[in-house]
């Protein structure tokens, strides 16, 4: 019998990405390629629905979407022969966004759902995200599980008749997650009307990166009477030159710079009065959103910081606030916004880690599961990954936890449509650096070199407090009275990450010159 390779771990910070090849490999160099060089393969993709049909006791509802990447059709076709050879039941929901898939999970009773994308990540890349029957994304401890059932089944002598694969490969059953999606929005869009006023664009620019929104997302915003023009159907394809995921929450643009942008939301922007929403962006699975405002000199970024400020102005009450590590507003235990005080969690970086403290939160009773009203909370990245609450499909005042650049998208525009001013929220500094072709197995943020920054941090900045979050085993996260500097690997590229964020009102000159510090510091250490 063949040797597993051992300590395999597939997932990252969200699901399984990699580059896809189609080639017919083995089940032992499925993993090799995957673990040495992020190589996705239809034969990793059926050993991994094997090892969820264990998961599940060989019995249960698999609920698939996935989008218009050119190698998705042959690994859901994988995927599901691993499923449905299991004892499992394959539900296909077509080309769609991953919170369609999230939707579709919850209406078809799912016990598993999977989506097959890479997000943001080019078109020649794809992944898996993984929801359970609750419609939350898998922790850690799953994952390492899965990961090791799928080395002990490639370690199996297995036999599959080429018949039978062929007609494992079918699904039981198909619907359009997508049409669904489309109706929830609407659904949604009904109860947070007005969206239209004096803040927007006669003519709002909408890029949906070409995924499954960009066909319907434009038209839906016109029967609430907002002007908008799609632009990202333009696209040689998706996520290329398009989409959330090319632009950075801190982008600026002068209007010489924005005409001359490879970037057809930003090249398509014309001169308009400062402070008007002229444009937004979702990524390419759709789940999260980043709107452009226009300014004295040409454009900026709203990123998903100001967003989520910009509907808390609007709430009432005690309101729970998640926000991640590199979040502006994760700098705050607690902030008051009008009429609701506000109770800030920090969390991993990671839509899920966002609904993870949420739902923890709900739990305790601290919020509202199941209710006629809304619950008070709100999880947030400034990368656009913005989760509410929505209504239960199928159960009556039962609340779940989504990230969704359409319905976030909605939601900010009706909110802004409450208020007299758009005037953007009192920032601090933000920074943040990448240190691309990292060997990032030499940083774990707690070896020498970790030591090495540390030491680096308490030269110069006063009252250093090294913090622990769950869900981020590399990260060094250094917090003081009115700072944060945090070092952590990319959970899906070889880069590792230096991000810098300061209170309104701070000097930023001794940070700049500690950060300088610390990324030629690593820099030297992590490049090969």
């Amino acid at each position: 019998m063949a040797q597993s390779i051992g300590d395999l771990m597939l997932f990252g910070t969200d699901g399984i990405r990699g580059k896809v090849s189609l080639d017919t490999v083995s089940e032992l160099d499925s993993i090799e390629l995957i673990n040495a060089d992020r190589i996705l393969t239809p034969t990793l993709m059926r050993m991994l629905g094997q090892a969820l049909a264990i998961w599940q006791g060989r019995s249960g509802r698999v609920v698939i979407g996935w989008d218009h990447r050119p190698g998705n059709e042959a690994l859901v076709e994988s995927l599901t022969q691993g499923l449905s050879m299991s004892g499992m039941t394959a539900i296909h929901g077509g080309v769609c966004a991953t919170p369609a898939l999230h939707h579709a999970l919850l209406s078809h009773r799912g016990n598993i759902g999977c989506m097959i994308t890479a997000s943001h990540n080019p078109v020649c890349d794809s992944g898996i995200k993984i929801f359970d029957n609750e419609g939350y994304k898998t922790t850690p401890q799953i994952e390492a599980m899965l990961s090791d059932l799928v080395d002990q089944i490639a370690a199996e002598d297995q036999d599959v008749d080429e018949d039978d694969l062929k007609k494992y490969s079918l699904p039981d059953s198909a619907f359009s997650a997508d049409s669904l999606h489309k109706e929830n929005i609407r659904h949604r869009a009904g109860s947070y009307a007005p969206m239209a006023g004096k803040h927007l664009s006669d003519s709002l620019l909408l890029d949906c990166s070409k995924g499954a929104p960009h066909a319907w997302l434009a038209g839906l915003l016109g029967e609430f009477g907002i002007g908008c023009q799609e632009v990202s159907n333009r696209a040689e394809t998706m996520n290329l030159n398009c989409g959330a995921g090319e632009l950075s929450p801190t982008d600026k643009w002068t209007f010489e710079e924005a005409a001359l942008s490879p970037h057809l939301l930003i090249s398509s922007l014309k001169k308009q009065p400062p402070g008007l929403v002229v444009g937004a962006a979702l990524d390419g699975d759709g789940d999260r959103c980043l709107m452009i405002r226009s300014t004295d000199t040409g454009f900026e970024v709203i990123d998903g910081d100001e967003m989520a400020d910009i509907i808390l102005r609007t709430a009432a009450g005690s309101f729970q606030l998640a926000a991640s590590i590199e979040s502006d507003l994760s700098l705050l235990t607690s902030l008051t916004r009008l009429d609701a005080e506000v109770l800030a969690i920090q969390t991993a970086v990671g839509d899920r880690w966002l609904a993870d403290a949420l739902r923890s939160v709900l739990i305790q009773g601290k919020g509202i599961l199941e209710s006629e009203q809304t619950p008070d909370c709100l999880g947030v990245e400034d990368s656009g990954h913005i989760v509410l609450p929505k209504e239960h499909p199928l159960t009556e005042n039962k609340w779940v936890l989504v990230g969704d650049g359409s319905a976030t998208l909605i939601a900010v525009l009706s909110a802004m449509a409450k208020q007299p001013s758009t005037a953007a929220m009192q920032r601090g500094f933000k920074q943040r650096i990448s240190i691309k072709g990292s060997d990032r197995s030499r940083w774990d943020g707690e070896n020498e070199l970790a030591t090495k920054v540390v030491s680096i941090i308490t030269e110069t900045l006063d009252n250093p407090e090294i913090k622990k979050i769950a869900g981020e085993k590399n990260l060094l996260l250094v917090l003081g009275d009115d700072y944060s500097i945090g070092v952590r690997n990319s959970g899906t590229e070889a880069k590792t990450n230096i991000s810098l964020r300061l209170a309104a009102g701070i000097d930023e000159e001794p940070y700049l010159l500690v950060v300088e510090k610390i990324e030629n510091l690593l820099r030297n250490n992590l490049i090969p």
